[in-house]
């Protein structure tokens, strides 16, 4: 089966089991993090972050305060 077969009969399916491949695939990419090289750009913003975080430590919200909020509809 090539390719372009491949991916129309994974269209033809319904979308539970479009979401249960697209799971699958991602788990099988992010357990090989190298597999998706950051670029530049994102090195950059990731070192930005991390400064700022260096900066203000005490400047961010904790997870708990961020579901909290999310959980308040704010």
């Amino acid at each position: 089966m090539g390719k372009h077969q491949l991916v129309a009969e994974i269209l033809s399916l319904p979308v539970d089991d479009r979401m249960e491949i697209v799971d699958a695939i991602w788990a099988s990419i992010s357990a090989v993090p190298d597999a998706l090289p950051l670029t530049d750009w994102q090195k950059e913003e990731l070192d930005r972050r991390l400064d700022e975080i260096a900066a203000d430590p005490d400047g961010g919200l904790t997870m708990e305060e961020v579901f909290a909020a999310l959980r308040r509809g704010k």
